[in-house]
Order: C-alpha cells, then sequence, then structure tokens
C-alpha cells in the first residue's frame, strides 16, 4: 500500500485500521480530524513508530515539549517543516514498513 492507496482508504471511509500498525492508525484518525482518537492509540505503545507519530501528534496540538521529548523517544529528529509535510513523511515511512502483500 503506498500514501495514494492509504488516502483513498481514508476517503472512502473503508480503513483497516485494526490490522495496520499502531502507528498507521493513529495517522489513518489524524487525517480524519479524530486527534483523540489518534492519540489514544500511540499514547501507551512502547514501539519508535508509534513514538514519532506521538511527537507529531503534540506538535500539532502546539506542546512542543511534549513533542520534543517524543522525538527523542523515537530516535527521529524533530521535523523543521509543515505539519501536512510531516504528516506524508511519517505515513510514507511507515507504509514502506507494511508487508507488500498486506491486504485491507
Amino acid at each position: 500500500m503506498n500514501t495514494e492507496e492509504f488516502l483513498r482508504l481514508i476517503e472512502k471511509q473503508r480503513p483497516c485500521p485494526q490490522t495496520l500498525p499502531k502507528g498507521l492508525q493513529a495517522m489513518w484518525y489524524d487525517k480524519k480530524g479524530d486527534w483523540s482518537k489518534a492519540h489514544e492509540i500511540v499514547a501507551n505503545a512502547s514501539d519508535a513508530d508509534s513514538a514519532w507519530v506521538h511527537a507529531y501528534l503534540h506538535r500539532k496540538e502546539g506542546d512542543l515539549n511534549n513533542a520534543h521529548f517524543w522525538y527523542l523517544r523515537s530516535g527521529q529528529p524533530e521535523f523543521p517543516g509543515e505539519l501536512s509535510q510531516e504528516w506524508e513523511q511519517i505515513t510514507s515511512v511507515l507504509l514502506k514498513k507494511v508487508n507488500a502483500t498486506h491486504e485491507c
């Protein structure tokens, strides 16, 4: 699945969030405008990808100190660009990690 296919799933409201990794589930909900649900998904996750998404969500929220903490936990640098660009970057990287045969 690539970013365009992921966005089509979001538009059609026929996603497969339960079968995707937590980070991608959170990015899906964030794109749908449900920041709280996105945050809930990654808040207690311990993997680096979820920490990266968590950082992005706190940056979006405007809580830059908390975002900084989560960027450090994720091992990713703080993103210098627009939030929309960061959403694209994170989503693209996480989708590349999903098995090519993954079906929703």
